[in-house]
């Protein structure tokens, strides 16, 4: 039985064979979380409600998964988890964004979530990316950076007044609060995104599209315009900003002269169909 995973800096989803309906976890980046930390979740949150006797094989993709030492963190956590699991596979949340959008093709991946990053690929691998540089110095268009304008434009009162009044209802919390959170908090890049949630309950507000507009316009000015040949591609996108703000990324992806491909939510449904095909 294989269990598939996708995880990012905020949740992670999980599917398993023969099971339709997928099942989400709190996010377990290795740079962020050690392997006692994702035991203990995963023994509470996760194995209750799969059979792990019967996996054999898992296939974990995630944010922060690129290196060694970190992959091992993740693994190690999971071999503890299931040790009936034979064959246990790490991999950045960036190769299984382009396998679920791509399968064997080649083409152009995106994604665009709490955090954002970008490739092209050949059908098996990823071959070229440019650096998405993080939440401090880039991941231009993703929940964080959108986060990061909207606590900035409500510090400085700089919102429409109705959204200035819904925003302080929803979000109770002091300027002192938000910016010992940024400087001193854990997940500093988690806690920015959280805020991208009230875009998409204004999703029709026109300050909040013009916000979400000018990150997209940010992401393909600064990352997508510095592939080779970039128009020659199809955007495919994975990621909640990205979905929930479709319309918007297909007319700027418009303007910059490139088709859009496939814009879905989350990658775990077409992760699965790739590995039972392979």
């Amino acid at each position: 039985m294989k269990l598939i995973a996708d995880s990012g800096s905020t949740k992670t989803d999980w599917v398993l064979q023969g099971q339709p309906e997928s099942i989400s976890t709190i996010g377990y980046n290795p740079y962020f979380t050690d392997t006692p930390k994702i035991v203990a979740s995963l023994t509470e949150n996760l194995l209750p409600l799969i059979g792990v006797k019967t996996i054999t094989d898992i296939y974990f993709y995630g944010s922060g998964c690129s290196h060694p030492s970190k992959n091992k963190t993740v693994e190690d956590a999971l071999k503890q988890c299931f040790p009936a699991a034979t064959h246990i596979e790490i991999n950045h949340d960036l190769l299984g964004a382009a396998r679920a959008l791509l399968g064997q093709k080649s083409g152009f991946a995106a994604i665009l979530g709490t955090g954002m990053n970008t490739c092209l690929f050949n059908g098996n691998e990823v071959t070229h990316n440019v650096d998405s540089l993080g939440f401090l110095l880039g991941d231009e268009g993703s929940g964080s950076y959108l986060g990061r304008k909207l606590l900035r434009d409500f510090l400085r009162k700089l919102m429409p007044h109705d959204l200035q009044v819904d925003f302080a209802a929803n979000y109770p919390i002091s300027q002192e609060e938000i910016l010992d959170k940024l400087y001193h908090g854990e997940r500093p890049n988690r806690f920015l995104a959280s805020f991208a949630s009230f875009a998409g309950k204004h999703s029709q507000n026109e300050y909040i599209r013009e916000m979400v507009r000018a990150g997209f316009q940010d992401f393909f000015k600064n990352v997508v315009t510095n592939y080779p040949s970039f128009e020659s591609h199809k955007l495919n996108c994975v990621g909640s900003i990205g979905y929930v703000f479709k319309d918007l990324l297909a007319d700027v992806a418009d303007d910059f002269n490139m088709p859009v491909g496939n814009i879905i939510q989350s990658p775990v449904e077409g992760l699965l169909d790739f590995h039972l095909g392979n």
